[in-house]
């Protein structure tokens, strides 16, 4: 069924039978729920306005699988809005705008306006804290006691391959992530600020680096911004055994961060066993690898 004819169908559907299929969404017995559920679902998001209004319903059973259903169309919604991100863009875009798509694909409801007022408060505490010192490695170290003192950012070392990790908008929420989700967290906070920042992905791990016409730093931030010379990149390649390569020390495009986020997500989705999310990322990564 194309798209037009899943909105007509909707539309077209006479109250008295929408009415009779809410009645029978709370039916309790499973068989019958099962039976109007893939009813409801086979009309497509198009339904989603009309079941919203029943989410405030008295009966709490009503409520609830109307909830999935809804929240079930907004993900369907969320996910054509991501890949059509990824197919329209070559390797440059806006990677925070990339980021709150990707949330939306597990967490629809979210309000990327307010999180992108978050990051802007975030600047701007941090910039009245920077003053006007110009020294490097004094403004990164008060950027790193703000976010990760005072703000407590820090790496999820306790629940390293929790899928949250990766999805931008719990990162902030809970002040917790992986090395990538951290980075961004410090990329978008520090190109407020007007910082020479970047990032890069070495094998299994990813930092930032800080460069200017005098000074090249790294900043771990999954373990509280620890700063890192070039030197102690090569050693940490060395130490894993991997090859010294340029690439490895070049700054990723945001096609490549993305790419790798969502390549993270796809492993931990196979390793927890989720299948259908497991092959939701899996799409991505086709259409990021284009």
């Amino acid at each position: 069924m194309n798209e037009a004819a899943t909105i007509t169908g909707w539309e077209e559907l006479p109250e008295s039978q929408k009415a009779a299929l809410m009645k029978l969404l709370g039916d309790e017995d499973p068989a019958v729920y099962q039976s109007i559920r893939q009813k409801i679902v086979s009309f497509g998001p198009a339904a989603a306005a009309w079941l919203r209004p029943h989410l405030l319903s008295r009966d709490p059973l009503l409520r609830r699988r109307t909830h999935e259903l809804v929240l079930q169309f907004d993900r369907q919604e969320a996910d054509d809005r991501f890949l059509g991100f990824c197919l329209k863009h070559g390797e440059e875009f806006e990677l925070e705008s990339a980021a709150w798509l990707l949330a939306q694909t597990q967490y629809p409801e979210i309000n990327a306006c307010a999180y992108t007022a978050l990051l802007d408060s975030f600047a701007e505490d941090a910039r009245e804290r920077l003053g006007a010192d110009t020294n490097s490695q004094k403004i990164l170290g008060v950027l790193n006691h703000y976010l990760f003192d005072e703000l407590g950012f820090k790496g999820n070392e306790a629940n390293y391959y929790d899928p949250d990790n990766s999805y931008f908008s719990r990162v902030l929420d809970r002040r917790t992530g992986n090395p990538i989700s951290l980075c961004l967290v410090y990329l978008l906070v520090g190109r407020r600020l007007g910082l020479p920042l970047t990032g890069i992905g070495l094998p299994g791990h990813f930092l930032c680096r800080y460069q200017s016409s005098s000074t090249e730093l790294y900043v771990d931030a999954f373990n509280g911004g620890k700063l890192l010379a070039k030197a102690d990149c090569v050693q940490y390649l060395l130490r894993g055994h991997y090859n010294v390569r340029d690439e490895y020390l070049a700054p990723m495009s945001p096609r490549r961060m993305l790419l790798r986020v969502c390549g993270n997500l796809h492993q931990i989705y196979l390793r927890l066993g989720h299948e259908a999310s497991a092959t939701r990322l899996q799409r991505y990564l086709v259409a990021l690898a284009r």
